[in-house]
C-alpha cells in the first residue's frame, strides 16, 4: 500500500511518502494546486491520502482558512480514486521547523511537516 501525506497551506502543498513495506514517511515534493496533487496520487498509484487538518492549538480554525481548506478537500475527492483520511496536524509545522532548523527554506519545511502528519499517522496506527 502506498501513502501521500499532505500539508495543506494557502501558498504551498507540502507532500511525503510512504509505504506499507518500510512504513516510513520521506519527504516528497511541494505542489502547486490541487490538480498537481491529483497527478502525484495517479502516478504514484496512491492508496490512501493522509490530509493534515489545520487547527491552531486552541482548537480555533479561522473562517477564510476553513473555507479554502474544505473547497481544496472537495475539489481532490473529486480528482482522486485513493482514500482520503483527515488527521490533526497540530505543531506538525513547528516540529518541522526544528528540523529545518530554521524558516528560510519554505519548501522543506511544507514536505517535512508532510512527512511528520504522515509518519504520525502510520504510528498511531501501527501501519
Amino acid at each position: 500500500m502506498k501513502y501521500l501525506g499532505i500539508d495543506w497551506g494557502e501558498k504551498r502543498i507540502g507532500l511525503a511518502l510512504a509505504d506499507s513495506e518500510t512504513k516510513l514517511a520521506t519527504p516528497f515534493k511541494t505542489a502547486g494546486s490541487v490538480e498537481e496533487v491529483a497527478r502525484i496520487v495517479a502516478s504514484e498509484r496512491i492508496d490512501l491520502v493522509v490530509l493534515g487538518k489545520p487547527i491552531s492549538i486552541t482548537n480555533y480554525q479561522l473562517p477564510i482558512t476553513n473555507e479554502k481548506y474544505n473547497k481544496f478537500i472537495v475539489d481532490l475527492k473529486s480528482k482522486i480514486k485513493a482514500r482520503l483520511e483527515m488527521v490533526d496536524e497540530r505543531l506538525s509545522s513547528q516540529a518541522a521547523d526544528a528540523l529545518v532548523g530554521h524558516k528560510k527554506i519554505k519548501s522543506s519545511r511544507d514536505e517535512i511537516a508532510a512527512m511528520i502528519i504522515l509518519q504520525s499517522y502510520l504510528d498511531a496506527r501501527n501501519l
